[in-house]
């Protein structure tokens, strides 16, 4: 049976969203049931509207985001008169248009609105759109390529949001113009697909040029030298049924000023035991409240279950809830 959305104050559905399954790109015998979209490398959005020009953004996470990106609000008025819940994400673009996650780093979490009004010019956002779940109604139960139709039907354009097509039955070309675009890599979804709220489907699948993995970070280990005192490495897990697995540590790729940053987070969470349910085979480990999300790249995983040449990427405020 397909997951129910919770019924918000509001008059919409509050619906989270739905997640892909990491794979390779669908056989060519096969691609003809799958459309093709970009993979942004930005943050997670719903966007919510009673309809009456206002709209209220919602992260991953289930956080509140709609002052941090005000330039988002005009939005509301092209969907004034029709309650909605749209997907989609947040990014910021470089100067060759491509999605920088650094610079949407930059944005995260910022409520103060003279700052957020500073950044916005600075660092402006993006939100690409590309699912409806509600318009006056439930549509989770149409299928994917009925869903996007009525989308683009709306027609919501605007110099801080878009609703960009997706290709159908051709993954390589998919898979091509994303790497001239610079993009992350492709999400395959299946066209005859609900949206099914918070289930990580099958039928829908990412595919990205580099092999990434969100992990959790449960303890960090100190530098040495001019590093004495900051995270030299930090301890990383993934969330299993019986608790968080650790499965290596992650010092390289590291930045001073991400090893600052963590050292302030990590001080906050400190706990006095381990978090993980086997063994951490490392001296001298910090151990820290199971709250931070990083994404590293790595090239395979070793016969213990440890990533192998596992390299850090970034955090994961999108992911991460520290209140």
């Amino acid at each position: 049976m397909a997951p129910t959305a919770e019924r918000g104050s509001a008059s919409y559905p509050v619906i989270r969203p739905m997640l892909a399954t990491v794979g390779p790109l669908p056989a060519a015998d096969d691609e003809t049931a799958w459309a093709f979209e970009a993979k942004w490398d930005g943050a997670r959005c719903i966007v919510n509207t009673p309809g009456d020009g206002t709209i209220r953004l919602i992260t991953r996470a289930g956080n509140d985001a709609t002052a941090t990106y005000p330039e988002l609000g005009p939005l509301g008025a092209q969907l004034r008169g029709r309650p909605a819940v749209l997907d989609g994400e947040v990014v910021v673009l470089d100067a060759r248009g491509r999605p920088d996650f650094g610079l949407l780093q930059r944005r995260m979490g910022v409520v103060n609105p003279r700052r957020t009004a500073r950044l916005a010019m600075e660092y402006p956002v993006h939100l690409v759109l590309f699912d409806l779940m509600y318009l006056a109604g439930s549509l989770m139960a149409a299928p994917y390529y009925e869903r996007r139709s009525i989308l683009a039907g709306l027609g919501l354009r605007g110099p801080n949001w878009s609703a960009p097509a997706y290709v159908e039955g051709h993954a390589q070309q998919a898979w091509e113009a994303s790497l001239q675009g610079g993009l992350e890599g492709v999400v395959a979804k299946r066209l005859t697909s609900q949206y099914l709220p918070g289930v990580r489907s099958p039928d829908w699948r990412k595919t990205k040029h580099l092999q990434t993995l969100d992990v959790i970070i449960g303890g960090w280990t100190e530098g040495h030298g001019a590093l004495a005192g900051l995270p030299g490495s930090v301890l990383a897990g993934l969330a299993e049924p019986a608790g968080l697995r650790y499965v290596g540590s992650v010092g390289s790729g590291l930045s001073a000023r991400e090893r600052q940053e963590l050292a302030q987070y990590l001080g906050v969470i400190a706990l006095d035991r381990s978090p993980f349910l086997n063994p951490v085979d490392v001296a001298g480990a910090h151990w820290a409240e199971p709250r931070l999300v990083a994404e590293v790249a790595f090239s395979g995983w070793t016969s213990a279950g440890r990533l192998r040449h596992p390299i850090w990427h970034r955090l994961r405020p999108d992911l991460t809830r520290l209140g």
